[in-house]
């Protein structure tokens, strides 16, 4: 499986990471536990979870991917050969801030405990906190990188603005930077990405681990008229997505997997994995029928005239 550097921080991922948000969720434990098995043994070692996952299920109160991810690491051992991201401050904290020095410090310790292990390998800030200086944001993460807590760090959710005086902040003061950004990024949804975060993260040598990569599940053609919205819990949230601009990328992906022997939503992952400012791009998977899916679009290669076509249908 080919493998990518994030930004400067020694770390490496593959083409695809796999979004853990489905652990305790819509994957069950011993759903989650096959499809862990099933990505390590395909190459596929990176997973992103976070300290909430899945507080929106009623009865839930966070954590739950995280602790079944730590159950397997129990179960199977094999740490060291994975790449374990996790987001924090998507909550306030105690002190009603997000990414205060005092919410950070106490929401790794839970990270770890859940998953059962004694690091982090990047360990992101889920959303802004304007509330918190960023000095004291980065400090935090300073420390727990320099206990051997967390090996690098990442933004989730940042405006480029923001970003980018995150990154000067770090120069200035001689903080860790944010070598990973987690932007929301798709064929559907290319402008919130790419007008200014792209160059931003171009230009400062920042790794780009995009989530929603097949669009809340649109860009796997399930979803092709209102009648289709019942299929899955997302439905709902993708009615968004059913106009002219939406058919037009859908046919582009038909037109395109027909020609390569491959699913729509393969296919749009592939293009992402094809754009140079991405790392690797987020998917999940509740079956391993699905992700065999996912596995078959890490290693497409799509060429300049299909990258073209998908270009201009989600221009």
């Amino acid at each position: 499986m080919e493998t990518r550097r994030l930004g400067r921080s020694g770390l490496a991922t593959p083409v695809l990471m796999f979004g853990g948000n489905v652990f305790g969720w819509t994957a069950d434990r011993a759903m989650s536990f096959a499809l862990l098995d099933r990505l390590v043994e395909a190459g596929l070692f990176a997973i992103d979870t976070a300290d909430v996952y899945s507080r929106w299920v009623p009865g839930h109160t966070g954590g739950e991917s995280e602790s079944v991810i730590g159950e397997w690491l129990a179960a199977r051992g094999g740490r060291s050969a994975l790449l374990l991201a996790t987001k924090v401050g998507m909550v306030a904290g105690a002190d009603g801030r997000k990414l205060s020095a005092d919410s950070i410090v106490k929401a790794v310790e839970g990270s770890l405990r859940r998953l059962q292990t004694d690091y982090i390998d990047l360990y992101q800030a889920h959303d802004d906190d304007l509330e918190t200086p960023l000095e004291e944001t980065l400090s935090a993460f300073a420390g727990l990188i320099k206990a051997g807590k967390v090996r690098a760090i990442g933004a989730s959710n940042y405006q480029a603005s923001r970003l980018k005086l995150a990154v000067e902040t770090s120069a200035t003061l001689g903080l860790p930077r944010y070598e990973t950004l987690q932007p929301h990024y798709n064929l559907l949804e290319r402008a919130i990405f790419e007008d200014e975060l792209e160059p931003l993260c171009l230009a400062e040598d920042i790794g780009v681990i995009n989530y929603y990569a097949l669009g809340a599940g649109f860009l796997t053609g399930k979803y092709r008229s209102e009648s289709d919205f019942g299929a899955s819990p997302r439905g709902a949230g993708v009615k968004k997505y059913l106009n002219e601009r939406g058919l037009r990328i859908l046919r582009a992906l038909d037109q395109v997997a027909a020609e390569y022997q491959a699913t729509p939503g393969q296919i749009a992952i592939a293009w992402l994995i094809a754009r140079p400012s991405v790392s690797a791009p987020i998917a999940s998977a509740t079956s391993l029928a699905q992700l065999e899916d996912l596995i078959k679009a890490a290693t497409l290669k799509l060429p300049a005239d299909a990258i073209a076509l998908l270009d201009q249908a989600s221009a």
